[in-house]
């Protein structure tokens, strides 16, 4: 399969549909392609060094803030679905994500959605600025 790569910084992580994620129409209910958004940051953070843990560990926490979603077309129990989880980079202090999810066995487009996160210090305040570790990652990766 040919997908094409939008950013320098993109995770693909692929998920073998289960029967528990599919409604009595046997298609995957809307609801189980928000936690397929979540394995995708979840893959993407694991692989880049800029996971939950890794953020944790710096005294901030990132949670969603925004996420929009478009679905296409249905997957179904069975079906492999990929993830393809790409970082937007930008100044503000805020982490910025756009994903395609794929039917793997015809590489169709099922979903694109977007999601926006934002810094929160060890008191639960918004940063304003980008954290320092944040910015040393992103230098890292030439961003």
């Amino acid at each position: 399969m040919n997908i094409p790569d939008k950013s320098s910084l993109v995770d693909r992580h692929h998920i073998k549909i289960r029967f528990s994620e599919v409604d009595s129409m046997q298609i995957v209910w809307h609801g189980s392609y928000i936690k397929y958004l979540e394995d995708g940051r979840e893959s993407f953070g694991n692989h880049y060094k800029i996971g939950y843990n890794d953020v944790c560990a710096q005294g901030y926490t990132i949670p969603v803030v925004k996420l929009s979603c478009d679905y296409k077309l249905p997957l179904r129990y069975g079906d492999t679905a990929i993830v393809e989880t790409r970082f937007v980079n930008s100044d503000a202090a805020k982490i910025l994500f756009e994903y395609s999810i794929f039917r793997e066995s015809d590489a169709a487009l099922i979903m694109g959605a977007t999601s926006m996160q934002v810094f929160l210090n060890k008191n639960n305040e918004l940063e304003l600025y980008a954290p320092s570790f944040f910015i040393d990652w992103k230098k890292r990766w030439n961003l």
